[in-house]
């Protein structure tokens, strides 16, 4: 038996019907050279032969002395493992719809916590794999680490490692004590470490909420918007691809990071949406933004510790908008990445202790909003990824919602692209594919702003002349004559 991290403890007293805390990924690729008909069911059926999860995936909860814990359980393959195709015309639309419905239904809490989709039918020669965990038992950063374990950096290779064969170590159980000293040592050193993280917390705390680039301060002002309203159990999805040579690009001469520039071009996208429905509030829109931690155990789970940052909605001038979100992140790194591990874990829990209270009594889309959005960024590879010899084209991230919270914004870094992937409310969010269709006309705008692109070539309407100017041109403006009386017709004399 292996016990639930506090955070991950409270994700998952945080699940309701209408608000699954699981997190999924929607992977494309494009079928190998050669391809048999049946490739995607030979897939599955190689995938069904093992089970292939690694840690703590063979394992399901159970109700401990002291919090929840991990205990082995048995794996039926045809129950997590789920072969699916698309109807005609098999594009990213019925993709994209497919996928929602699938990340719209809670994952079974008795039995472990992960499910595994592969979607034929997708057109231009390709297909999908969907997957989904929850997430105590697995956060951004860990999943792209267990992807990256799935895949082969060779296109030759068609006998790649691939999460069907992945050695599943069971959790490391807690060693009993060997006698009475060592049993009242740990809790003794366990609340000296809580202690000095607490020290370590106040002093970072105060400092955080100094001056006029505070995120914390802002978070104490956060403006209630459109996104922060009671959530239903559907889920929309919208996806975009971006360059990324064109965001670091834009990163140097501006002096920011790629991290930054998307931020700012999530900025861009959120206030033109919210323009067009009259619902742009006069404050700038903040985004909690996770930070992700190392883990002192080596275990998987979640660790990661968020601070906000205002997008500048309120703003414009799309360089005046990425100038202040250098200016907080730059900050908010410092003071977070400065903390021990033991204030950085507090810290996150202070952070969720709010969320958790608000959702388990039902208050949270009443309470005055701590932030608008989540927008998270994690790297997939830099290298091209293959499966068996097909190619990995793009992984869209699938992330949760919290009640009151109806809009989570994550993106991967792959190769030379980052993927963008909108969850929304399907209730509280209409058309919310336009946010994946604004965001590379935000990134546009920024380049231009930036002056790195020339802006497109339009022709200049004549200039309108000042008012003294006006009177001498119409002065010297000949006067038109009057049209010439037409003349009646001549009547034919009365014969």
């Amino acid at each position: 038996m292996k016990y639930l991290s506090p955070i991950d403890a409270a994700f998952l007293r945080m699940e309701s019907k209408r608000t699954p805390m699981h997190v999924g990924a929607m992977m494309t690729f494009r079928l190998p050279e050669g391809a048999p008909p049946d490739f995607v069911r030979k897939l599955m059926l190689r995938m069904r032969e093992k089970p292939f999860m690694p840690e703590p995936f063979g394992y399901k909860l159970a109700r401990g002395k002291l919090a929840p814990a991990w205990v082995e359980a048995t794996l039926e393959m045809d129950y997590h493992l789920r072969h699916s195709a698309l109807p005609f015309p098999g594009g990213e639309r019925e993709l994209g719809q497919l996928v929602a419905r699938l990340h719209s239904h809670p994952l079974d809490l008795s039995r472990p916590l992960w499910e595994c989709h592969l979607i034929e039918g997708l057109e231009g020669n390709r297909f999908a794999l969907y997957f989904k965990a929850h997430h105590c038992a697995i956060d951004g950063m860990g999943a792209m680490r267990m992807v990256q374990t799935w895949l082969s950096r060779d296109p030759a290779n068609r006998d790649t490692p691939g999460p069907w064969i992945l050695a599943a170590k069971p959790p490391r159980p807690e060693r009993e004590p060997r006698n009475w000293w060592e049993a009242l040592r740990r809790p003794v050193a366990a609340a000296a470490d809580q202690a000095r993280g607490l020290r370590e917390l106040a002093k970072t705390m105060a400092k955080m909420l100094q001056g006029e680039d505070s995120s914390a301060r802002a978070a104490l002002s956060t403006p209630r918007s459109r996104f922060n309203v009671p959530v239903s159990q559907q889920r929309r999805l919208g996806t975009q691809i971006l360059e990324l040579p064109r965001i670091k690009a834009i990163a140097a001469a501006a002096g920011a990071t790629a991290n930054d520039v998307m931020l700012a071009v999530v900025g861009g996208t959120i206030r033109r949406y919210l323009l067009e429905l009259q619902a742009l509030p006069d404050k700038p829109l903040l985004a909690s933004v996770p930070m992700a931690l190392k883990r002192n155990d080596g275990q998987m789970g979640t660790a990661a510790a968020g601070f906000v940052v205002p997008m500048g909605t309120h703003l414009d001038d799309p360089k005046a908008r990425l100038e202040l979100i250098r200016r907080v992140t730059v900050r908010g790194k410092d003071e977070v990445g400065g903390m021990p591990y033991e204030a950085q874990m507090q810290f996150a829990l202070l952070g969720i202790t709010p969320l958790l209270l608000g959702q388990m009594t039902g208050l949270l889309p009443k309470m005055p909003p701590f932030f608008n959005v989540v927008v998270s960024n994690v790297v997939l590879s830099k290298e091209r990824l293959y499966l068996m010899g097909a190619e990995l084209e793009a992984m869209y991230p699938v992330s949760f919602l919290f009640d009151g919270y109806a809009l989570n914004i994550t993106l991967v870094g792959y190769s030379d692209r980052i993927a963008l992937g909108f969850l929304g409310c399907r209730d509280a969010i209409p058309s919310l594919q336009r946010l994946a269709v604004y965001s590379r006309d935000a990134l546009t705008e920024l380049e231009l702003a930036v002056g790195i692109a020339a802006p497109p070539a339009v022709k200049a309407p004549a200039p309108t002349p000042e008012p003294q100017a006006r009177k001498a041109v119409a002065k010297a403006k000949p006067k038109p004559k009057p049209a010439a009386k037409a003349r009646p017709p001549a009547r034919k004399p009365a014969r």
